[in-house]
């Protein structure tokens, strides 16, 4: 027979984050399944760039160098970068963003507990904005594509920059759902000739559709393991469908359905895996809520009229930035003490 009181012994940090990287998996597996495996070689190179940056970080700092490798923390940064970019870039584009967000993002500021943004987005941020062309390598579904490369063909495109004779082109490239919608609208192609080109699916694109489907199984773990509380993924995702709702529903011929935007781009990643990081994100529930429905609010604004096709990066950026104003208005007040406004004691009935 058991009695209470019951305590649980808390995860560690390096459990918490291995927790996390389990979840990508069921997002990563489908994405390998629809786009082939050149994302493994992504994930493989960040990871080898965030480890090997992370202890070079540590030794500049004089840090010890093993327990801050193994919390896993250096690995999610890694993955997150990886999973955010086209899995055909050249190798060295994933090794300078990973490298920038590891020393830059996460080290400059105090390392792990101190950085005030995302490492991985702000890696992003430096790759789209310093490298557009390179950040347009993204790969056709399988089915879909003139031509498909091969897994030893796709390794000579990302670390020799080359293609197969027999294939006679110079580049291999494909826009995104998001990109190509974004793309025709300008051109005033109506929105329902749009999505009958073969790169859509039945909610958004062709096989990137079935990866936010991963993702957002991944995440439901790890609401279910409590890893993650439900603040964030609710307001960011409840924001998105509802901005998207208001502006379909004015204007469905120039506007897309609400759920298009759920399962495109980076949503599903950022609402339970970008934004939920306990470093950059607010402390209260309540601060959760406001920072997470302006990411939401922001990411549609981004898309729907911003210069770039997906906004999660920098919506999540950009709240990041506002985390310290909403925890210093969103901290309940400590019990006992007195408010200045009216005399009356904090907490008390």
């Amino acid at each position: 027979m058991f009695f209470s009181p019951f305590i649980s012994k808390q995860d560690t940090v390096s459990q918490i984050m291995l927790k996390v990287l389990l979840a990508l998996v069921p997002g990563i597996a489908l994405y390998v399944w629809y786009f082939g495996p050149a994302i493994l070689v992504s994930i493989t190179l960040a990871s080898i760039t965030a480890l090997g940056t992370e202890a070079l970080m540590l030794k500049l700092r004089d840090r010890p160098i093993a327990p801050f490798l193994k919390d896993n923390s250096a690995l999610l940064t890694g993955w997150l970068l990886a999973l955010s970019i086209p899995p055909l870039a050249p190798w060295w584009l994933i090794v300078v963003g990973t490298a920038f967000g590891i020393a830059i993002a996460k080290h400059l500021y105090g390392g792990l507990g101190n950085n005030p943004f995302n490492p991985a987005m702000i890696g992003y941020a430096v790759l789209i904005i310093s490298f557009p062309v390179q950040m347009t390598h993204w790969l056709t579904p399988h089915g879909l594509g003139q031509v498909e490369l091969g897994f030893i063909d796709q390794l000579g495109y990302m670390f020799a920059g080359v293609l197969p004779d027999s294939l006679r082109l110079d580049a291999i490239t494909m826009s995104t759902p998001l990109d190509t919608l974004k793309t025709r609208l300008h051109l005033d192609e109506p929105i329902k000739q749009i999505f009958g080109l073969p790169i859509y699916g039945h909610l958004a694109g062709h096989g990137s559709e079935m990866v936010a489907l991963g993702f957002l199984l991944g995440g439901l773990y790890l609401l279910a393991v409590r890893i993650i509380s439900w603040h964030i993924p609710v307001a960011f995702l409840g924001t998105l469908f509802a901005t998207a709702s208001i502006f379909y529903l004015i204007d469905p011929a120039h506007y897309v359905a609400p759920l298009f935007h759920w399962f495109s781009g980076a949503a599903m990643l950022g609402a339970f895996f970008i934004l939920t990081d306990p470093i950059s994100s607010p402390t209260t529930h309540k601060g959760k809520l406001i920072f997470a429905a302006g990411a939401g609010l922001l990411t549609y604004l981004i898309r729907a009229f911003g210069g770039f096709p997906d906004g999660v990066a920098f919506a999540t950026l950009l709240m990041n930035i506002c985390v310290p104003l909403i925890d210093a208005y969103t901290q309940p007040k400590v019990f006992g003490r007195k408010d200045k406004a009216d005399g009356k004691d904090g907490g008390q009935p």
